[in-house]
Parts: C-alpha cells; structure tokens; sequence
C-alpha cells in the first residue's frame, strides 16, 4: 500500500495537523491503513485521527474520533475532488488552546495538502 504523509500541514496556537491517505479496496483495507497508521508511535498518541474513506463502488467509511465534524468536511473534499478509493486521515495533536471553527479550516488545509500529491 502506497501511504501519504505530510506532517505539519499547519500550527496553530500549539496544535499540529498532519494528513495521510492511500488508495483502498474495501473496508479490511480501511481498517489494515488505519492500523499501520496507528502502529507508527506519534500518530498511536495523537488527540485525533478523523478520516474518510470513499471506496471504488462508492461505499463512504468515516469516524470523527472525537473532532466533531471533521469527517463530513474531509468526505466533502473528497467527493468534490472525485476521489474514489481513497482514505484520507487528517490528525491532530491538541495544543491545549480550544481553536473553535479555526479547526475545520486547518483540516480543510491538510486534505488540500493530500489531494495536490501527485499520487492522490
């Protein structure tokens, strides 16, 4: 499996944002990425890993994991860009400043750091 990753998509007021995707098949491909991602020590500890999945047959696959809304802005980006296949994981590590709706921008900046890879 060919992964992505961009660290350090943005900073904000001690926040750190990364992104990470590959192509995927079906769900035991969602799950085995989201494993190997988390398997890597730094993204095991982050405060979250929100992703979206759009599968081939377009089949959507998502978890917040507890950044509220975050998924939906990621499948948004993705069904825009017309990206079936795909899992797109947007992480962050909490700074321990609250960045209100700035939050949903960053993620929006990190899958636009994804999607300009020439492998996305």
């Amino acid at each position: 499996m060919a992964m992505v990753q961009i660290m350090d998509t943005v900073r904000d007021r001690g926040s750190r944002y990364a992104v990470s995707g590959a192509p995927v098949t079906d769900a035991a491909a969602v799950g085995a990425f989201l494993a190997d991602l988390k398997a890597v020590k730094k993204f095991a500890k982050a405060t979250h890993n929100s992703w979206a999945a759009v599968l081939a047959d377009g089949q959507v696959l998502k978890d917040d994991d507890g950044e509220a809304g975050a998924a939906a802005v990621i499948l948004k980006m993705m069904e825009r860009a017309g990206l079936l296949g795909h899992i797109v994981v947007v992480t962050r590590w909490y700074g321990g400043v609250k960045l209100g709706g700035d939050r949903f921008a960053h993620v929006v900046t990190s899958v636009r750091a994804y999607l300009a890879q020439p492998e996305a």
